[in-house]
């Protein structure tokens, strides 16, 4: 039987992005023995390979560079105390909250106390994406494009097409061109593109990039490397575009293995833990932060979960938080209409407000001014217009006080937006 060292932190944190490092800063401050477990070479997650600027501004109250932002992160973590271990690999979650742990260092067994989660999202691949045509080399997600480019100071190529309009998308075009590689063209399957109005606008002109609405990509073709995409446009037609590099930008899931594999409920909308508005999930002192429940926001406000899930882990430190049962079970919040999912999305007595007062939601069309919804078997119980648009590709934030005074009776609540 292969030995493994037993260690018992009160707290274990799997995952050094933003919000892993956040919410172990705070514990650390707060004097709760904390290790983080992550599994890269270095913490920090995607911002230390994100070249651009605009990092930490709801957080941390400033714009920062991906790497410095990651590097303020890290230095608060270290600073508060709590004990941060790279290449550690988590390859099993059992009972208990016990973490199969493999290091460098040896194995380990982790049993924490409490078990938060923070394991991120990633953007899907080519194979998941179903996109035909040779295997050639060319094709990249951002996080290799950045990777490639900021880490290891390599080009990826010299003509790019884009396959996606969100934000991460025009992050994608800033290090191409940080990397001297000319954008050719960017493609949205959309009418109108995901990213904000002003960024959909300023973006081709001030970066001179081509972009084409309501256009799909049949195949990329190349043998050794990408030749061209071929494409079918606004106008039904095929259309090929030279270049040997792509780009698949946007369409995220969450890293929501470890969660699945340990047994927890998990959503079919975001694909990642059921959690309540502490941010507890369906197993009793195991929470999800960041990413791996609402794929996917910014940094800074997966951060920002990080902050506010520590009071709800004191809280069940104390033993004030009584663990699920038949008599606390929760309400289901469900997504309707244009909505895919919603986040959090357990509605449980005690759990207190979300984070920044706000619930996440995805939807998958434009809702120019939305009227948020809520209902029982089709009975509306609340509404409200919010003067912000309900756009696909980006997070569309309903205020939580919506909810506020609803019996918590039986039956789900459905969340929608007319």
């Amino acid at each position: 039987m292969t030995h493994r060292t037993h260690l018992t932190p009160d707290v274990a944190i799997v995952g050094a992005g933003p919000s892993g490092l956040t919410a172990s800063a705070a514990l650390g401050r707060a004097g709760v023995p904390t290790l983080v477990l992550e599994r890269e070479q270095s913490p920090g997650g995607i911002p230390r390979h994100s070249g651009h600027a605009g990092f930490g501004i709801r957080d941390l109250k400033r714009s920062l560079r991906g790497p410095q932002y990651a590097a303020r992160l890290v230095e608060a973590a270290t600073d508060s105390g709590a004990q941060l271990w790279t290449e550690a690999m988590v390859t099993r979650l059992g009972d208990q909250r016990t973490l199969e742990v493999t290091t460098p260092r040896g194995l380990f067994e982790v049993q924490p106390r409490v078990l938060v989660l923070a394991t991120g999202a990633r953007e899907r691949p080519r194979t998941a994406r179903r996109i035909p045509g040779d295997r050639a080399a060319g094709v990249f997600n951002t996080g290799q494009l950045q990777q490639l480019v900021h880490l290891q100071h390599r080009s990826p190529g010299t003509r790019a097409v884009v396959v996606g309009a969100e934000l991460v998308s025009w992050s994608a075009v800033l290090t191409l061109r940080e990397a001297g590689c000319q954008v050719v063209a960017m493609t949205s399957e959309l009418r109108r593109p995901e990213a904000p109005r002003l960024v959909s606008l300023a973006g081709p002109r001030g970066l001179g990039v081509r972009l084409l609405p309501q256009t799909t990509v049949l195949s990329i073709e190349g043998r050794d490397r990408v030749r061209a995409v071929l494409v079918r446009g606004a106008d039904g037609l095929p259309h090929r575009i030279e270049c040997d590099t792509v780009v698949l930008t946007g369409d995220w899931i969450p890293d929501h293995e470890l969660a699945r594999a340990g047994g927890l409920a998990m959503d079919p909308g975001t694909r990642g833990p059921l959690v309540d508005f502490a941010l507890q999930t369906s197993q009793p002192g195991v929470f999800g932060i960041g990413n791996l429940i609402h794929p996917v926001d910014t940094a800074d406000v997966a951060a920002l979960d990080g902050a506010h899930a520590v009071a709800g882990i004191r809280r069940f430190l104390d033993g004030e938080q009584a663990p699920e049962s038949s008599e606390r079970p929760g309400v289901r919040l469900v997504a309707t209409g244009p909505l895919r999912w919603v986040a959090p999305s357990i509605l449980r007595p005690g759990a207190g407000a979300p984070a920044r007062n706000r619930l996440l939601a995805w939807s998958a069309e434009w809702v120019d001014r939305p009227r948020v919804t809520v209902r029982r078997d089709g009975k509306l119980l609340a509404s409200r217009r919010v003067w912000w648009p309900c756009a696909p590709g980006r997070v569309f934030r309903i205020p939580s006080d919506l909810l506020a005074d609803l019996e918590l009776t039986a039956g789900e609540l459905e969340i929608g937006v007319e």
